[in-house]
């Protein structure tokens, strides 16, 4: 209920502010000016509404998607002494970051791999994939299950929704704003919105969007930082270390696989693929941990 409220109050305050920020630069008389009669407050609710209820679906339905997606096994009562091992270690790691007990599953992929999700920390998911547990230590597999824990402990899916919300809102709100001025200012247009405005707004969309997506992906890569710290603090940075240098084994091993023709489309290529990436380079995380430890790194 607190992060439900805190994010409630967030929106407030964030669509308070901006009201209160455009009457005192006299945005809406420099635009009334200008012949542009738009109604910023009532765009802005609009844009608020918008931007958050797509991001806010998203987060309430994120777990049973997660499941039926992935084809999460969820062990329910567990079946062998690895199956007990998980529940046991992700029971243990729970316990130590003080939030409930998540649900545990496997996914079938030959690729190492997990992931938690979910909208409360308290009833999240840890997955971890079939190819994990074949291709890690059981003290690499603790590292994973600690770093995917300490996602669900710092409430990582509720601010990343926060974070795409308001990114939407502003996405929404400044599109139409840019294309309700073109249209009124430079067209001319003098009531209702002619071609102009939605193909402006569009294209401001798309633009706006991509610069949104670089900051969310900022953020992202940020809260995966914290994540190892996390872990480093459950397990030790020496069981996180060298759960980040076997899947940075892996890696190398994949990208030698690429052909020379579509090397230069690979994914992991060059600055502008960063900017646009969820995850940090393994090296630099491995790092940061030699560096920082079980401290915050920022």
């Amino acid at each position: 209920m607190f992060r439900i409220g805190l994010f409630i109050i967030s929106n407030i305050a964030i669509l308070a502010l901006l009201g209160i920020t455009f009457r005192l630069l006299g945005l809406e008389g420099l635009l009334a000016e200008n012949g542009v009669d738009l109604n910023l407050q009532a765009l802005l609710v609009y844009a608020a509404v918008l931007g958050f209820s797509g991001s806010i679906i998203s987060l309430l339905i994120s777990k049973p998607m997660a499941k039926r997606s992935m084809r999460v096994e969820l062990i329910k009562s567990p079946q062998s002494q690895q199956e007990r091992w998980l529940i046991s270690t992700v029971e243990r790691q729970a316990k130590q970051m003080n939030i409930g007990m998540p649900e545990v599953g496997i996914f079938p992929s030959r690729s190492p791999n997990a992931f938690a999700t979910g909208w409360n920390r308290n009833n999240a998911l840890v997955a971890v994939s079939q190819g994990l547990l074949e291709h890690m230590t059981q003290d690499e597999v603790e590292a994973v299950l600690a770093h995917e824990v300490s996602h669900v402990a710092n409430g990582d899916m509720v601010t990343m929704t926060l974070l795409q919300g308001v990114m939407n809102t502003f996405v929404v709100f400044l599109s139409r704003v840019i294309g309700h001025f073109v249209d009124r200012v430079v067209f001319k247009v003098e009531r209702g919105h002619g071609p102009a405005f939605w193909i402006v707004s569009i294209v401001a969309e798309l633009i706006l969007g991509v610069l949104a997506m670089i900051i969310t992906m900022w953020f992202s890569r940020y809260r995966e930082f914290r994540a190892d710290a996390g872990a480093a603090s459950i397990v030790g940075k020496h069981k996180m270390i060298a759960a980040l240098e076997k899947l940075q084994m892996g890696n190398k091993v994949a990208e030698a696989k690429v052909p020379d023709e579509i090397a230069a489309f690979a994914i992991n290529a060059g600055r502008i693929h960063a900017l646009f990436s969820s995850h940090p380079p393994l090296e630099k995380r491995i790092q940061a941990l030699k560096e920082h430890g079980a401290r915050r790194v920022d």
